[in-house]
């Protein structure tokens, strides 16, 4: 079923998951702060994750719908996958894709970054600046 709907263009379930997760965490952390919307996430997604990026964007979309990050910019940082040798210590990214051997030694190697989705940090507006805001406008259109 997942394979049928990602060929029609609709997100994979995992991406809702992950997107409604997301969401979830972003807005117990903006409605901490007393934000009324949140105007921008950011997200590192590393490159050893199975999360698809253009999945996970559409159903952010979907899922954002009547929440304080409803017109939040979803902007996403790819973090490439780097492995380092637990030998020798040498720290490049993996040969042949995921080979995790040490082309140097032949020992195996550890993987050092690329496998994590993290949300690195929300900017958010409170009722207050948006006050303002409108006030700053009203100002320079008379």
């Amino acid at each position: 079923m997942s394979h049928l709907a990602s060929r029609r263009g609709y997100p994979g379930m995992h991406e809702i998951s992950v997107a409604e997760g997301i969401v979830e965490l972003v807005e117990e952390k903006a409605r901490a702060q007393r934000a009324c919307s949140i105007t921008l996430i950011k997200l590192l997604l590393g490159e050893f994750t199975t999360i698809v990026r253009e999945a996970l964007e559409f159903a952010f979309e979907i899922v954002c719908k009547g929440t304080l990050a409803e017109h939040a910019q979803l902007e996403i940082e790819f973090v490439p996958m780097i492995v380092r040798c637990v030998v020798c210590d040498a720290n490049t990214k993996p040969i042949g894709g995921l080979c995790l051997i040490c082309a140097t030694c032949g020992f195996p190697m550890e993987i050092v970054s690329g496998e994590d989705l993290r949300i690195e940090y929300i900017e958010i507006e409170t009722e207050e600046e948006r006050l303002q805001w409108n006030e700053y406008l009203s100002k320079q259109m008379s």
